[in-house]
């Protein structure tokens, strides 16, 4: 070790770092006496697990420590810059240690990393017990990782440290320091939003403010700055980016405009493109709003329109609108519903032909087939409705259209309601007639 190395200060989240489980904050749902890890350590074992989470969590923290309870050597890895041959030497030491009788915690961090081949290269070694793995990952194990490697695999999810969990390791971190930071009461608060649940960020912030004189106290405008805020945590490839447009489509759905807002202005300070936004909003006027209100439509695609003429920050405004509209719009998923119905149905029928009264018969072969006989021209008819069959001869007449009583779909439904009264009153006239429709 150099001179530079060994005089080299310890960051203060590494001298924070927990030296026993019971340290840790904000996982508690995991490590509690009745929580998984508890039961797990209570009982003297330790099943392979993956630990999802976000940033600053703990993972890597609580691995370690895990290692050390169930007395196991410690072998941690990065995804990112191992490779099959750290592996293999990982396995090799894995395997005398067991013949010694000395079992290892195989931690591989940013598990996800590896490829579909790389992970299948866990599953004997996890499966004989040459070591326990614990992996970790920011993403979705169930997109992410093998089916094979997760089920043999407990996943544990860890969250985003809240209020209490932050403020827990500020003053932790002033005890290390001994001297408390130097913000008002407000500037503290903003000093834990600042982190975004983020532990080892936020103890990096305190580090830089440890460098501060003990006074003036900083207030939030002085806290701003000193350091610089981050970014929300939002990949517009990965799961945040579906976890956000589906709470935006569910706050619309629930007619909650400030929730909608909410996560439409969540999405855009992540940097996501207002196009996608709005896309979105044109499917949400045609699934959920439909014919309760028909303007739905024109007002989202009105929406896009301005946004890409005026283009950001302007047309975002634009898009706001049309959420607030949308959320404020009565909601009927009837059309949705009814096309989903009449699809499967077109699927389970197959080719059935059309009746051939309401085929046209351009030659004189097709008139002599009965092509267009007995059809009944509709504007010919009392009110304007014959009311013949258009379905297929061989299939049953069948519903899927049915109008909710909300919005514009309760005139819909009046009209549905009196073209079947029509229906059957001119199909007890066609009986009457011998067949032959009254019109």
């Amino acid at each position: 070790m150099s001179l530079f190395e060994s005089q080299a200060p310890r960051p203060l989240a590494d001298k924070l770092r927990p030296e026993t489980l019971e340290q840790v904050v904000g996982q508690q749902h995991v490590l509690a006496e009745e929580a998984p890890l508890g039961r797990m350590l209570a009982q003297r074992r330790l099943a392979s697990l993956v630990l999802w989470g976000p940033p600053g969590c703990g993972k890597t923290t609580i691995a370690r420590l895990l290692a050390e309870a169930a007395d196991l050597e410690f072998e941690p890895l990065s995804a990112v810059f191992s490779g099959v041959a750290d592996l293999r030497k990982v396995f090799e030491r894995a395997r005398q240690r067991r013949v010694a009788g000395r079992g290892t915690l195989l931690f591989v961090d940013e598990i996800h990393r590896f490829n579909r081949a790389q992970q299948d290269g866990f599953l004997p070694f996890v499966e004989d017990g040459t070591v326990v793995l614990v992996g970790a990952t920011t993403e979705n194990p169930s997109f992410e990782l093998n089916a094979a490697l997760l089920s043999r695999c407990q996943v544990l999810v860890l969250k985003r440290l809240d209020h209490d969990a932050l403020g827990e390791l500020v003053r932790r971190a002033e005890v290390e320091l001994g001297r408390p930071l130097p913000l008002t009461a407000e500037a503290r608060e903003a000093l834990l939003a600042l982190a975004d649940g983020d532990g080892r960020y936020l103890l990096n912030l305190v580090e830089e403010l440890a460098t501060l004189p003990p006074s003036p106290q900083r207030d939030p405008v002085g806290l701003a700055e000193i350091v610089q805020r981050r970014m929300p945590l939002y990949d517009k490839s990965q799961e945040a980016h579906y976890n956000l447009i589906s709470a935006l489509h569910k706050s619309l759905r629930g007619s909650d405009t400030d929730a909608a807002l909410y996560w439409l202005a969540r999405m855009l300070a992540g940097g996501e493109d207002p196009n996608y936004i709005a896309r979105r909003l044109v499917r949400f006027a045609v699934e959920d709003v439909g014919l309760a209100d028909p303007n739905a439509l024109p007002q989202a695609i009105a929406a896009w329109e301005a946004y890409e003429r005026l283009g950001s920050p302007e047309g975002e405004l634009a898009v706001a609108q049309c959420t607030i509209y949308l959320a404020t719009a009565p909601k009927s998923n009837a059309a949705y519903r009814a096309f989903s119905a009449a699809r499967r149905s077109a699927k389970e029928t197959g080719s059935l032909s059309p009746p051939l009264h309401i085929l046209n018969a351009p030659t004189g072969l097709m008139r002599d087939l009965g092509y267009g006989a007995g059809y009944a021209y509709d504007h010919d008819a009392e009110d304007g409705f014959s009311g013949q069959s258009y379905f297929p001869e061989d299939l049953p007449r069948e519903r899927f259209y049915r109008p909710v009583e909300r919005g514009f779909e309760r005139e819909i439904a009046k009209r549905l309601d009196y073209w079947e009264r029509l229906r059957a009153h001119r199909q007890a006239q066609a009986e009457e007639n011998g067949g032959e429709p009254d019109t």
